[in-house]
């Protein structure tokens, strides 16, 4: 398998495009309008405590308040030991106070930023955690006697009365190429606290996580990936000047693109995009599944569409649903979809067929870094899910809510205008004392408005013994409905 990074740097925005064999996989955006929070550090004030949700709400300065739960206190005193469930988090934290907290989770929709105390700082190979005396290793490197080597490791450098995790980049890593990162995270804690203490007035950033490009070659450019190709020539020396602190032998796989052509559309990268945003997406096989959201959730559809088998109906029914599982998979890892999802695959009768799907489904959503739990099928043989949400979904940033419909998806039927508008008339006419009026319509919506030969308008005339007329504007929204007033002369015109 090829990997492969590619990053269009273009008029304040930044792409980040992960292609495994030529696929798109994953897609991250950020421009000066939509910066990533995640990680962020500040020193805030609690506004409200909410003893009945055991949560309190803190000003960090953003627009909304942020969600502090109380599982995500870290007690640093001598209660310490204390915190169990019967602890009530008014006694944890009182309103007015000054508190530092780290954003885990981004604002979405009409919530806030969700928050912890519990303060991490990561690495390359580490993620250094200043609250909690504690050693881990990340649950992606398997092998088990790996894991208890770098355990190991981790003790043996572990900073006093701190903790420390072992990242995948770490695997077969020792000590030494530990060492100076935790060094140089330890010192800026160090640098994070002094500024915390002295900053004015709160609330206040005391620590932005670096920009998207940094946390790309951080986080994603490992020796799985065969090529880093970017756009854009002082970005690109730029991760140079990163890969010689963090990793240099990765040096060599980095390339400038330097064709005067559109690196995405070069790597055919744009029209893959275009998809993310459509409902419905085409299996191989020549079935389809839709994926609709709602507020509280998302379902997934599966449907044979134009795929009629080789065999029978069951050996039809279980290819389209094992092609399903894979593509459901990857959507929900490109489109970055968080949250409770529910996936409606075909009925299979064969409990056998029904244990393949859902293994299947489980062995894609191994490449998935977002944490991801198939809870199983439920009574009426729907799949239930999560997926952790972080952030907004990616569709979020590529578009925004249709000023028509409003986000509905839909818009009134040309009947429906239809019989608004003659109601607008009324009330127009019975309103005012216009002798005449002019109602302009799309061209479909007025066409019925008018009737055969203008018979509907007639009725209308005679009704009120007012004129009217009928304007057809092509511009116009299907919905769309603008009536005024007129002098009789314009009626001529």
């Amino acid at each position: 398998m090829t990997n492969e990074i590619i990053v269009d740097v273009s008029m304040g925005q930044t792409r980040v495009a992960l292609l495994e064999n030529k696929e798109l996989v994953e897609l991250y955006i950020e421009s000066p309008d939509h910066q990533e929070m995640v990680g962020n550090i500040y020193r805030g004030k609690v506004v409200s405590v909410l003893p009945g949700m055991q949560a309190a709400f803190v000003d960090i300065g953003y627009e909304k308040n942020a969600f502090l739960y109380i599982k995500d206190i870290i007690i640093q005193d001598e209660r310490k030991d204390r915190l169990t469930d019967s602890t009530a988090i008014t006694d944890l934290v009182g309103i007015g106070q000054d508190i530092t907290v780290q954003v885990i989770k981004e604002p979405i929709g009409t919530k806030g930023p969700r928050v912890t105390t519990n303060l991490t700082l990561p690495g390359r190979y580490v993620v250094f955690l200043p609250y909690c005396d504690y050693v881990g290793v990340s649950k992606r490197i398997g092998d088990e006697t790996e894991r208890q080597r770098l355990k190991e490791v981790a003790q043996s450098i572990k900073p006093k009365e701190a903790g420390l995790i072992i990242r995948t980049q770490g695997e077969g890593k020792e000590a030494e190429d530990f060492i100076c990162e935790l060094n140089f995270l330890m010192k800026l804690w160090q640098n994070l606290q002094v500024k915390g203490a002295f900053i004015s007035p709160v609330p206040g950033v005391i620590h932005r996580d670096f920009d998207l490009l940094f946390r790309t070659v951080r986080d994603l450019f490992t020796w799985n990936i065969h090529r880093f190709v970017i756009s854009d020539a002082q970005r690109y020396t730029k991760v140079l000047e990163l890969l010689d602190m963090l990793s240099p032998a990765l040096k060599e796989r980095v390339e400038y693109f330097s064709k005067d052509y559109d690196i995405f559309e070069y790597y055919q990268i744009e029209n893959k995009i275009s998809k993310i945003l459509e409902k419905k997406i085409w299996l191989k096989c020549g079935g389809y599944i839709v994926i609709d959201r709602t507020e509280a959730l998302t379902a997934i559809d599966v449907n044979t569409g134009k795929y009629v088998g080789e065999s029978d109906l069951e050996d039809t029914v279980l290819k389209t649903n094992l092609e399903a599982a894979k593509e459901v998979a990857k959507q929900l890892r490109l489109r970055d979809i968080g949250g409770i999802i529910i996936i409606d695959f075909i009925d299979m009768h064969v409990q056998k067929h029904r244990e393949q799907v859902i293994d299947t489904l489980k062995h894609y959503l191994k490449k998935d870094k977002t944490k991801t739990m198939v809870a199983g099928t439920t009574y009426l043989g729907l799949v239930e899910m999560t997926r952790k949400k972080v952030r907004e979904r990616l569709t979020s940033l590529l578009k925004i809510e249709c000023p028509c419909c409003h986000g509905v998806g839909e818009i009134l039927a040309p009947e429906t205008v239809v019989r608004l508008a003659e109601k607008d008339i009324y009330k127009v006419f019975n309103q005012s004392v216009a002798a005449a009026i002019e109602v302009k319509l799309h061209p479909r919506v007025a066409r019925l408005l008018a009737g055969a030969d203008g018979a509907n308008i007639k009725r209308l005339e005679d009704v009120f013994h007012k004129k009217i007329v009928v304007k057809y504007c092509e511009h116009f929204n299907l919905d769309q409905i603008v009536i005024k007033a007129i002098e009789p002369k314009e009626c001529k015109a």
